[in-house]
């Protein structure tokens, strides 16, 4: 594929995408109207709202009708805190402006929109490879698979999540739905632990919390996420896998803003800000697992040695106790045609996270390396 801006050709250029990791690096400002058309033709595709697209960090502005500022309300659940119009929705596409109010149409302990499973221990779970939970053999992992995002990763490997009716119907109908309470009751005595995911659990952490505070007692609470909601969340978040035995699995997707806007169309400020909340908020206290853990894809021609040099020093800098792992890349989504994460990209990777002084840096998904 050859770059739009620069004219580079390589394999290991997305088409959909258009730029090479070069110009977004060094050359962001003028290959920032083509990574927004694709930012917007990739949400387009599941009518999710464009218009919060790389405003993030910026003064937001109120929409104007005629001269006249439109009546708008902010949400504040994650790093968008996005400013929406009346009529409109906000970038995860489940909070709307209803007269001025804003309406959550899912992600509360009422109605989450969402997929459950039981998944047999051990499992794949990212933080399988440090975790207490893969050697309960006989005992299930209640999965919670949320069915939004606060990012719009092109490079997503469950983009499966946005084929539900929010994103496909223009009136906004809801299915799969389910109270907290309800999802609650499928704890049964096989269930070890409960870990959200999808999508990203942080839209419809309000639901999720929920849920965690009713089977406190009885299993593990453990999150798989982006990091990017606002702080008192991850407070309530830490406190309940804290107090269960749990884990907190942080997807650190970049170090680079630039790339991280490229890519996930949202600023990764909050998640990096986030991660080092969590570094201080467990110092001192003893926990019986790994409490922290990171975790980025190799993403071919994107995430690099550099990108990942850069993380990992972030993590080590902080901790070089965390566990780290590098995960190989699938092709999926708006990238299906980059090739899969190469043998040698990953040890070299792995190398270079072990170099900057990671005492628990680890390679996961080795049956696709190539």
């Amino acid at each position: 594929m050859k770059c739009i801006n620069c004219g580079k050709e390589s394999n290991l250029i997305s088409k959909f995408l258009g730029v090479c990791l070069t110009c977004i690096r060094n050359d962001f400002k003028k290959v920032k109207p083509i990574i927004e058309e694709a930012q917007r033709k990739s949400r387009e595709k599941f009518n999710l709202p464009t218009h919060q697209i790389l405003v993030q960090g910026e003064p937001a502005k109120p929409p104007k009708e005629g001269g006249k500022c439109l009546q708008t309300v902010r949400c504040k659940i994650c790093v968008n805190e996005c400013i929406v119009s009346e009529g409109e929705r906000g970038y995860c596409g489940l909070r709307k402006n209803v007269s001025g109010k804003l309406v959550h149409l899912a992600g509360t302990a009422e109605k989450g929109l969402l997929d459950w499973y039981y998944d047999p221990l051990p499992t794949n779970c990212v933080a399988g490879w440090v975790c207490e939970g893969n050697k309960q053999y006989g005992k299930n992992n209640l999965a919670v698979f949320y069915r939004a995002c606060t990012f719009n990763c092109l490079f997503c490997q469950n983009w499966h999540f946005r084929q539900t009716r929010i994103y496909a119907n223009k009136n906004h109908e809801l299915t799969r739905m389910m109270s907290a309470e309800e999802l609650a009751n499928y704890v049964d005595e096989k269930t070890y632990c409960v870990c959200y995911f999808g999508g990203d659990p942080t839209p419809q952490l309000p639901h999720a919390l929920a849920t965690s505070r009713r089977v406190l007692e009885r299993v593990r609470i453990c999150w798989e996420t982006n990091g990017s909601m606002n702080q008192n969340l991850l407070e309530q978040m830490a406190k309940l896998s804290f107090a269960s035995g749990g884990c907190i699995k942080f997807d650190l997707k970049t170090y680079d803003e630039k790339l991280s806007l490229a890519l996930c169309g949202v600023s990764n400020k909050r998640t990096l800000e986030n991660f080092v909340y969590l570094t201080n908020w467990i110092k001192g206290r003893k926990v019986s697992q790994p409490f922290l853990i990171a975790s980025t894809l190799l993403v071919p021609g994107y995430i690099d040695t550099e990108e990942v040099y850069q993380i990992a020093k972030f993590i080590a800098q902080l901790n070089p106790e965390i566990s780290y792992s590098l995960l190989a890349f699938y092709p999926q989504f708006f990238m299906s045609d980059l090739p899969v994460t190469s043998r040698k990209q990953a040890e070299e990777c792995l190398s270079v996270a072990k170099k900057v002084g990671l005492k628990n840096a680890h390679l996961g998904n080795i049956h696709l390396l190539r």
